[in-house]
C-alpha cells in the first residue's frame, strides 16, 4: 500500500504534491519522490529519498526544483526492492522522458523486465515498477502523434500487466496531461477549478476540492490542462464516471471517513488477504516466496518446525500449527519469543524456526532469530517490512503486503499472517510430495475466496457494533474456542485487553469444566466461536453443549457460527453468522467479528482505540 498523488492546474504543483504525500504518509514511509513537468522546458525533474517524506523535503529545501504546474507524487511502502534511494519512486525510462509511479504488484514482472533487457534495456533499480515505465516510453515513441497519445500508450501497457496495480505517469512532451490506470489497487480523482488531482486516498487533495470521480476496474483517466477530464477501459471504450462529493473535512480523510484508523484497518482486511496473495502460483503451478536461500533438499530434510513470535503474532503462529501440521505432518511447535532461547530448545539443521513480526524488528522475535542461527537451524521469517532486520537475517522470507498499520492493534497484518502461515504449509507439503500441485492449486483457490468472504463478514457488523456498545459496562468477557477457533478465542480476548482496559480470557472450550467455568456469573458476556458442523472428526456437537452449560449458569452469550448451522440457534443470545470456509480457513473469517467488537467496547467507553495506553506498535527492547 503506497501514496499516490499527480497533480495538473495552475498552482505550484512541488507544494500541491508535497502536501498530498503528507497526508498519505501513513500509506507508506519507506520512501518518497516525486517528479513534476518544467515550465517552459520538455524535460522532467524529479527528486526521491529513502525513508520518511521529512528526508525528501530536506532534500528540496536544499535543491529545489524548477517552477511546474504538473507533477506526481509516492510514498512507498517497499515490496519489489529493498527501501533504498534507488528503489524509490518515481522511475523513469532509460531517455528520462516518463515518469512512473506506482502502487500494488506487478506479478509478471520478471517476464517483462526480461523482455526489455533482451531488447538492451538496463535497469536502474530492483523494483517491478520500472518495467512500467519502460514498458510506457517504447509504446509512446511507437505511436503517432495525437491529443490522447500518452492514454493509448498506458492502456497498451496496462492490457499486459498482470496482478494489482495503479500506475500514473507523465511525459516530458506533454506538458498538460497526466495519465492513470487501476487494476485492484485504489485510485480517485478530484476535480477543482480548473484543476485535477490524482490520489489513491481522497485525503490527497481534500484541501483544495471535495469533488470527485470514482475510476472502476481496469480503466485508464487522462487528465488534461485544456481538454478535461476522460476515462476509458484497457481497450479505449469512453466510460462515464461515477461523480461524487467528499463529505469528510481534510483531517477525516486521512481515515476513509472512519473514526478510527483501526477501523480503517478492519476494513482493508479483503485488500490486504489479496495482496498477500499476488505472485504467489508460478506458471508451473508452485507456490513462491519471495526470497529463499534455501534449496528444495534442505526444506525436503526438515523434521520439526518451531513458529515463535509474540502477541497478535503468536496467535497467527499456533492457527499456523493446524494448518501445517495438517498439511506438511511435520510436527510443529509454537512458542513465545520472549521464552524461547532461554528455555534451551532443542534445534539442529533439520529444524525450521519461523518467525513471525509485522514490523521485523521485534526485539524478542529477532533475538528467537539470531538463537536459532546460532544453533544451526533454518529460518523463514514472515513480516509486513520490506528490508526491516528480520527478514534480513532470516534464509528465506514470505513478506504480507498489508500495507502500513497506524492503530497499535493489529488487525489486518494479522489476517495477512494467518494466510502467509497458510502459504508456508503449502510451500512445504508441495517440496516434500506430500501434495501435489493440483492439491495445492485448490486450496489456493479456496484462500483466493478469502477476501470476497472477509467482505462478507464486514458488511454485517452493525449488528456487532450495537452489541459492543452494549457491553461497555462489562467488568469480564471471556472467549472460548476449540480446534482452530482457540487461537481465534485467544484473539478476541487480547484485543479487549489491549483496547479497552477490562478483564477478558480465552479458553480452549473443552478446558471449561477444568476451572474456568467457576467465572461464569449472572449476565457474564461469553463469546464462543464455533466450529463447522461439517468438518472432518467435528468438536462442533461439544462446543454446543458448551454453550448449553454456560448459558445455564446465567452466562450471555454470543454465537459465532457459520451459515447454515442452526444447532447453535437456541442457545445464543446473540449469533453472528460468517460464510462456510473450509475449517483450516475459518480464523480469517471468525476473527474479524471480534476485532470490530472489542473497538467498539473501547470507543463506547471513551478510550483512544488507535494509541492505547501503555502500548507501542513495535516492541524493540527485551
Amino acid at each position: 500500500m503506497c501514496g499516490i498523488v499527480g497533480y495538473v492546474g495552475s498552482k505550484d504543483a512541488l507544494e500541491v504534491v508535497l502536501e498530498g504525500l503528507r497526508r498519505l504518509e501513513y500509506r507508506g514511509y519507506d520512501s518518497a519522490g516525486v517528479a513534476v513537468r518544467v515550465d517552459g522546458a520538455a524535460e522532467l525533474s524529479t527528486a526521491k529519498k529513502a525513508g520518511k517524506l521529512a528526508n525528501l523535503e530536506k532534500v528540496l529545501a536544499d535543491q529545489p526544483l524548477p517552477a511546474s504546474t504538473l507533477g506526481i507524487g509516492h510514498t512507498r511502502w517497499a515490496t519489489h526492492g529493498g527501501p533504498t534511494d534507488r528503489n524509490a519512486h518515481p522511475h523513469l525510462s532509460a531517455d528520462g522522458r516518463v515518469a512512473v509511479i506506482h502502487n500494488g504488484i506487478i506479478e509478471n514482472f520478471a517476464a517483462l523486465r526480461a523482455e526489455c533487457e533482451d531488447a538492451g534495456t538496463e535497469f536502474r533499480s530492483e523494483t517491478d515498477t520500472e518495467v512500467a515505465a519502460h514498458l510506457l516510453a517504447r509504446a509512446y515513441d511507437e505511436l503517432p502523434a495525437g491529443p490522447d497519445r500518452l492514454a493509448e500508450a498506458l492502456r497498451a501497457v496496462s492490457r499486459r500487466l498482470e496482478g494489482a496495480f495503479t500506475l500514473v505517469a507523465a511525459h516530458a512532451d506533454e506538458p498538460d496531461t497526466l495519465v492513470a490506470s487501476r487494476r485492484n489497487s485504489p485510485l480517485v480523482v478530484g476535480v477543482g477549478d480548473g484543476e485535477y488531482f490524482l490520489g489513491s486516498d481522497v485525503a490527497a487533495f481534500i484541501a483544495h476540492t471535495r469533488e470527485a470521480r470514482e475510476l472502476g476496474q481496469d480503466q485508464v483517466v487522462e487528465i488534461d490542462r485544456t481538454r478535461g477530464l476522460t476515462v476509458t477501459d484497457f481497450h479505449g471504450t469512453a466510460v462515464e464516471p461515477v461523480a461524487y462529493t467528499v463529505d469528510w473535512d481534510a483531517a477525516a480523510a486521512e481515515k476513509g471517513g472512519y473514526d478510527w484508523f483501526m477501523l480503517k484497518e478492519i476494513a482493508e482486511q479483503p485488500q490486504a488477504v489479496a495482496d498477500t496473495l499476488l505472485g504467489r502460483l508460478g506458471d508451473d503451478g508452485r507456490l513462491l516466496l519471495d526470497e529463499v536461500r534455501l534449496s528444495d533438499q534442505e526444506l525436503r530434510d526438515i523434521d520439526k518446525i518451531f513458529v515463535v513470535s509474540c502477541g497478535t503474532s503468536f496467535h497467527a503462529g499456533l492457527i499456523a500449527k493446524y494448518a501445517i501440521e495438517h498439511w506438511t505432518r511435520i510436527p510443529v511447535e509454537v512458542e513465545v519469543a520472549s521464552e524461547f532461547r532461554y528455555r534451551d530448545p532443542v534445534l539442529d539443521r533439520s529444524t525450521l524456526v519461523v518467525v513471525i513480526s509485522q514490523s521485523g524488528e521485534t526485539m524478542d522475535t529477532l533475538m528467537a532469530l539470531r538463537h536459532a542461527r546460532d544453533q544451526k537451524a533454518r529460518t523463514l521469517a514472515i513480516c509486513n517490512v520490506n528490508g526491516s532486520t528480520i527478514p534480513r537475517e532470516s534464509d528465506a522470507v514470505l513478506y504480507t503486503h498489508a500495507g502500513p498499520e497506524i492503530a497499535v492493534a493489529s488487525t489486518k497484518a494479522f489476517l495477512a499472517q494467518v494466510v502467509a502461515c497458510y502459504l508456508v504449509g503449502l510451500v512445504l507439503a508441495q517440496i516434500r510430495g506430500i501434495k501435489y500441485a493440483d492439491e495445492v492449486a485448490a486450496i489456493v483457490e479456496d484462500i483466493r475466496r478469502l477476501p470476497d468472504e472477509v467482505s462478507v463478514v464486514l458488511g454485517r457488523m452493525e449488528p456487532v457494533r450495537e452489541l459492543g456498545r452494549s457491553l461497555a459496562d462489562a467488568d469480564t468477557i471471556l472467549f472460548l474456542g476449540r480446534h482452530v477457533g482457540y487461537p481465534v478465542a485467544l484473539e478476541g480476548a487480547l484485543k479487549l485487553k489491549e483496547l479497552a482496559y477490562i478483564h477478558a480470557e480465552g479458553f480452549a472450550a473443552g478446558e471449561l469444566k477444568h476451572g474456568p467455568i467457576a467465572l461464569i456469573d449472572q449476565g457474564t458476556p461469553v463469546v464462543v466461536v464455533v466450529p463447522s458442523p461439517r468438518s472432518r472428526e467435528s468438536v462442533h456437537d461439544k462446543v454446543v453443549s458448551n454453550i448449553q452449560e454456560v448459558r445455564a449458569r446465567g452466562a450471555r452469550t454470543v454465537v459465532i457460527a457459520e451459515e447454515g448451522d442452526e444447532d447453535v440457534v437456541p442457545y445464543a443470545d446473540h449469533l453472528v453468522r460468517v460464510p462456510r470456509t473450509p475449517t483450516l480457513l475459518a480464523p480469517v473469517l471468525t476473527t474479524v467479528p471480534l476485532q470490530v467488537l472489542a473497538c467498539e467496547i473501547a470507543a463506547a467507553r471513551g478510550h483512544d482505540v488507535d494509541q492505547p495506553r501503555n502500548l507501542a506498535k513495535s516492541v524493540t527492547v527485551e
